[in-house]
């Protein structure tokens, strides 16, 4: 018989960082599963990116038990720590920032997220991470 779900959850953790200690405490808690259960094996999965943003998805079922998968860091986060600085543009569309980002960074950037992407297509995911940083008033150098 099938498991029923009860819940599915996305959070955004650091690797190697989780704790009992909020979000994940106390969201794991309130649906009556072991923190502990998701806690020791994400962070020994994550030892290898300690400190990194990343995003988890996670199910919850009927029986107290769940499944998790790391999807990764966010193409924003990548782009921001590629040009070395905090924040995109708070009006994208008419104040631009001073970085633009290169085509070399565009590619590697590209590299890690297709992971993620349902495309084995470097130039399909190139033109997915060129629009986010277009959403944070990034240009891209030609």
């Amino acid at each position: 018989m099938a498991k029923v779900l009860k819940a599915s959850l996305k959070m955004k953790i650091r690797g190697g960082q989780a704790s009992a200690a909020p979000p994940v405490g106390s969201t794991l808690g309130q649906y009556g599963v072991n923190m502990m259960d998701f806690i020791n094996p994400f962070n020994e999965e994550t030892k290898d990116r300690l400190g990194q943003n990343l995003t988890v998805h996670i199910s919850i079922y009927d029986d107290r038990t769940m499944d998790w998968r790391i999807v990764g860091t966010a193409t924003d986060e990548l782009i921001l720590s590629a040009l070395k600085v905090d924040k995109g543009s708070g009006k994208p569309n008419s104040e631009k920032l001073d970085k633009k980002l290169s085509d070399s960074q565009l590619t590697e950037i590209a590299e890690t997220k297709a992971v993620d992407m349902n495309t084995n297509d470097i130039d399909a995911v190139k033109k997915m991470v060129a629009g986010t940083a277009r959403s944070m008033g990034i240009e891209i150098e030609a």
